[in-house]
């Protein structure tokens, strides 16, 4: 099964000596990841948690890879060891041989204090990940440079030039240098595209990861099988059946201490412009050529291109009452905790079908998913409607599922109706299998040279050609937020736009993870 390559056991190096002795196969040298800003949260919560899971499943080998921390904190190898080694927790169903595997991954590590804008400490980078090559016995040439900026974008540039000045691999062998960037790309359009080329004159496209750990989740990796491995969804998908289409992001949070750094970007900017637009893209596309990460990036640009300007009038911002009295958040602050907008695609299969991306923190429940709407039954002899639509449900996370509301005929002698579901609950189905991090598959992603799931810079530009003019108008004050309460679903004039963009809600329904 395919499922078995995540199963938390020791596998075979991501090499392969028997191809390596092939005659004109370049020799694979030794893997140096970099993680740039190794002192902060993302690398601390994310990365190195990343990296460590891959080493356990044995897509890491310590004979061949080497991890390097760098960044401006002056700590040493072990007390940045220290600071992570909490963050590293085995899965519940890997428990076994944690503490043994921990002490040999963090002996992977050492750690090179330098400014990210003087040459001094890339050069003293650079040497160490020499010494670990010549240590690893790699040819020049032959090694490979991972370069994770777990960073703010603000410093992209000047890392990138002194990486591309000071960090490079040597020669072509058979290496590379591959450097992954953390969203946001910028804050509009021109900022994007300022940022895109600044690091493209440093760097190919094809080494160039625009990462966004969206793309890494189990149930979005799987929407293109279901769209395109299964028959009797193909001639559903399009406008004739489907009525609407939600994708939501909901948290029951605030922003808790992060008010400040939040309140530079919003919900708009930190969720809807890349995070649901991305899931859109899955959603929306044609059928790719094949699976090649180009063919399917291409499809995901044709449909970018089809989105028409976002109206004023189907768009609903707002702020959960408290956002300002984190001292952190600006006085007067009107930057949006919540939206909802509705996205028209103008092409063949979805003409009509509104598009409801909906995102905001403090709510009253923690989830994201997929809520795909379909159309009344026509001639419904048995008055069914008045129960609920056909939906086609993905629930993301938590509790990743896939469930199919329908009508059914209600259990007894009696002929009358009742709303249910058909579940595939991946807890239930899937008990001894552990569902990867997003970070675990895009990051071995990077490894492998397999761009599919990052986006391109084309890509890039045409999500933010969509948002930046709404965007704009919106840091003018030209668009209030409506202040809503914390724990409550958004502003109510957010159900009224999605009413009247066509949803129709089942009152009375609710979806229970099935226990196990």
């Amino acid at each position: 099964m395919a499922s078995d390559a995540w199963t938390i056991q020791k596998r075979a190096p991501l090499r392969n000596d028997s191809v390596l002795k092939e005659e004109n196969v370049p020799e694979i040298g030794c893997l140096s990841i970099v993680v740039l800003g190794a002192s902060g949260d993302l690398a601390k919560k994310k990365t190195f948690p990343a990296l460590y899971n891959l080493y356990r499943q044995g897509f890491l080998q310590s004979h061949e890879v080497y991890i390097f921390g760098y960044a401006r904190t002056k700590i040493s190898d072990e007390e940045l060891r220290d600071r992570i080694r909490g963050y590293l927790v085995p899965s519940k169903n890997s428990a076994e041989g944690h503490e043994e595997d921990l002490s040999n991954f963090l002996q992977l590590i050492k750690y090179v204090c330098g400014s990210y804008d003087a040459e001094d400490g890339y050069q003293l980078l650079d040497k160490e990940i020499a010494e670990h090559e010549i240590l690893r016995n790699s040819k020049e040439g032959s090694s490979r440079r991972l370069f994770y900026l777990a960073l703010p974008p603000s410093v992209y540039p000047p890392v990138c030039k002194m990486i591309r000045k000071c960090c490079m691999n040597k020669s072509d062998l058979g290496g590379w240098t591959r450097i992954v960037v953390e969203k946001p790309f910028g804050r509009d359009l021109e900022s994007a595209e300022q940022l895109s080329n600044q690091i493209g004159e440093l760097f190919e496209e094809s080494q160039i990861y625009r990462i966004d750990h969206y793309l890494g989740k189990e149930l979005v990796q799987n929407l293109l099988v279901l769209r395109f491995a299964n028959r009797f969804f193909m001639p559903l998908w399009n406008r004739d059946n489907i009525d609407n289409i939600q994708i939501v992001f909901r948290e029951d949070f605030g922003t808790d201490g992060r008010g400040g750094y939040f309140d530079q970007y919003g919900i708009i900017r930190d969720i809807i412009q890349n995070h649901l637009l991305q899931v859109l893209c899955l959603v929306a596309m044609e059928k790719p050529v094949s699976l090649k990460p180009e063919h399917v990036r291409d499809e995901k640009v044709k449909v970018l291109q089809c989105v028409v300007p976002i109206k004023d009038e189907e768009v609903v911002l707002g702020q959960y009452e408290g956002y300002l009295e984190d001292p952190t958040v600006p006085d007067g602050s009107y930057t949006p905790t919540f939206a909802t907008m509705v996205l028209r695609i103008h092409n063949e299969r979805w003409e009509g079908v509104p598009f409801i991306l909906k995102a905001g923190k403090a709510l009253n429940s923690k989830k994201a998913e997929i809520r795909v709407q379909f159309k009344n039954v026509p001639g419904d002899i048995f008055r069914s409607n008045k129960q609920g639509r056909n939906e086609f449900v993905i629930r993301l996370q938590p509790s990743e599922a896939m469930y199919m509301k329908l009508i059914v005929k209600q259990p007894g002698l009696k002929m009358s109706t009742v709303q249910s579901e058909m579940d595939l609950s991946y807890a239930q189905r899937y008990q001894n299998i552990t569902i990867p991090e997003a970070y675990e598959r895009l990051i071995l992603d990077t490894i492998r040279g397999d761009q599919q799931h990052f986006v391109r810079r084309d890509e890039l530009k045409a999500a933010w050609e969509i948002f930046t003019p709404l965007l704009h108008r919106i840091d003018n004050g030209e668009f209030k937020s409506i202040p809503y309460k914390r724990g409550s679903r958004g502003p109510e004039e957010a159900d009224k736009l999605l009413e009247k963009a066509g949803y129709v809600q089942t009152h009375g329904y609710i979806w229970i993870p099935p226990t196990l």
